[in-house]
């Protein structure tokens, strides 16, 4: 038998934070969690801010666990985030102000700023990424239009991960998975976008170098070892953006598949060797994020579990507290295709009252909206898997083949009536697992990095192999069919619909 060895990931949400060991022996991979707690947007008068403070102490926290359970049987420390977001040091490497949260409105109406400076085609020609408000370049280009003095004084910027990496190793870097999300980081040129940020107005002296996934950025700093009790391991960047982690533990064989990283966001897609940008890929909004092994992720970003998290901390303001499987439970007794929304709509972006949007929403496009938690929960739910159905016919055009396999991973695949959901809706055989995919793909990546497992095939299979799957056939057809054709209708109608 082999001498067990342990890898440390920390998968930061949106939603949660987590602190994961995983322990490889004998061939097989246990994730054992050893601290959650809740992350979240924090307002500061009319802005959303993330308490990276609260953060970074929550994860010295966990070391102090680990060190105390595993000792010197972990070899490495892998962080991962959400994308976008970013922090700015100044002289000093003085962090300048908590990083906004994505959903802060300064980017409402940068879309259409940014295409005053230059063409919307030229921007996706450089970068190959999906337009969405919320991306690094237009949260930048708020500053520079509302004349932010950080940017006068910031020496650094550091995505998400990038900063809490730095905080570990003293190593200023970018990530290439992370990197990727920011839509200035020009993947044929391999290197970031600065004639299309200057052309913005948006400074470009504070972009660190860019690093491959997979590279062991240093040992952990004394100051941080002594303070958690820990000795100085390696720290190692996986794909630190987490749903590039997340891909890379999707234990898929062969081709003619697709993934779903569902959890707040979903995001379906597939794995390429080379970045697809052209006119039906810039016509259908879908990107190319970077992946381990210098894969391209190339999918499509879909409001994911955000819409049921919301109405659950709507009606939780409202004194009536319910689990997600408690939900689950009313959304599958609830009358099936009563109402459907597009999760896409610029509506349900921002945190408030959804179950409001939602009615408001169904009420525009002539349907009547749902009445119960249950019928709320159970819209949220078909919409999303319509809209995967809605991808998933627009992957295969252009790629040109047809997809066989539907892998969700991530905290959506524990939802077994949405897995069903995306089977009955795409007409494909849904394999669910793992859940917590993110952690084991930053394990594995730590795992590869330093030799204990020879290819990404090998850990693939190794994943494959340590944890259960599920298996959702498709069934109700015909009538997933025509709720399919109904729901495309509420998606033209959708693009003209706006909510005050």
């Amino acid at each position: 038998m082999s001498k067990p060895v342990s890898f440390i990931a920390f998968d930061l949400g949106a939603e949660s934070g987590r602190c994961v060991v995983g322990m490889l022996k004998d061939g097989a991979l246990e994730l054992e969690e050893v601290h959650r707690f809740p992350n979240g947007p924090v307002r500061i008068i009319d802005s959303l801010h993330w308490d990276v403070l609260r953060i970074w102490q929550e994860m010295k926290d966990a070391m102090r666990i680990c060190a105390s359970k595993y000792g010197s049987e972990i070899q490495g420390i892998g962080v991962d985030t959400w994308g976008v977001d970013f922090a700015l040091l100044g002289r000093g490497d003085v962090l300048l102000c908590n990083p906004y949260h994505y959903r802060d409105v300064r980017t409402d109406g940068m879309l259409e700023e940014a295409f005053r400076r230059v063409p919307k085609e030229e921007i996706f020609e450089q970068t190959g990424i999906q337009f969405m408000q919320i991306n690094t370049l237009f949260q930048l280009l708020s500053m520079v239009v509302s004349n932010s003095p950080l940017l006068d004084v910031s020496e650094t910027l550091l995505m998400m991960p990038d900063l809490f990496n730095f905080w570990l190793t003293g190593v200023k870097v970018s990530e290439f998975s992370i990197a990727t999300t920011t839509q200035f980081y020009n993947p044929r040129e391999k290197g970031w976008a600065k004639s299309l940020l200057e052309r913005m107005g948006i400074p470009t002296h504070f972009l660190p170098p860019i690093v491959p996934s997979g590279t062991i950025l240093g040992n952990m700093l004394l100051s941080v070892a002594e303070d958690v009790g820990m000795p100085q391991v390696k720290v190692i960047a996986p794909a630190c953006h987490d749903t590039g982690s997340a891909v890379a533990a999707v234990p898929a064989e062969g081709d003619n598949w697709c993934y779903i990283s569902c959890g707040t966001w979903a995001l379906m897609g597939v794995e390429v060797d080379e970045p697809i940008i052209n006119e039906h890929s810039l016509r259908l909004n879908f990107t190319n994020e970077g992946g381990y092994g210098d894969k391209i992720r190339f999918l499509k970003n879909i409001m994911g579990l955000w819409l049921v998290q919301e109405c659950r901390r709507t009606w939780a303001r409202l004194g009536e507290e319910y689990s997600y499987s408690e939900l689950t439970e009313m959304a599958s007794e609830a009358q099936p295709f009563k109402a459907f929304v597009d999760p896409d709509h610029s509506a349900f972006l921002h945190p408030g009252d959804m179950p409001y949007r939602m009615s408001k929403f169904c009420l525009l496009t002539s349907q009547q909206p749902p009445q119960t938690k249950g019928e709320f929960v159970r819209c949220a739910l078909e919409s999303l898997a319509l809209k995967c159905r809605w991808v998933l016919d627009r992957l295969e055009e252009l790629l040109g083949e047809k997809i066989e396999v539907v892998h969700v991973v991530g905290g959506g695949s524990r939802n077994s009536l949405l897995c069903q959901f995306v089977a009955n809706a795409t007409h494909r055989l849904v394999i669910a697992g793992p859940a917590e995919a993110t952690a084991a793909g930053s394990v594995m990546i730590q795992a590869l990095t330093l030799g204990y497992v020879s290819s990404h095939d090998e850990a693939r299979r190794v994943i494959k192999r340590s944890f259960e799957m599920g298996h959702y056939e498709p069934m109700e057809h015909d009538e997933w069919e025509t709720a399919y054709e109904r729901f495309k209708t509420i998606l033209e109608a959708s693009e003209a619909t706006k909510l005050d």
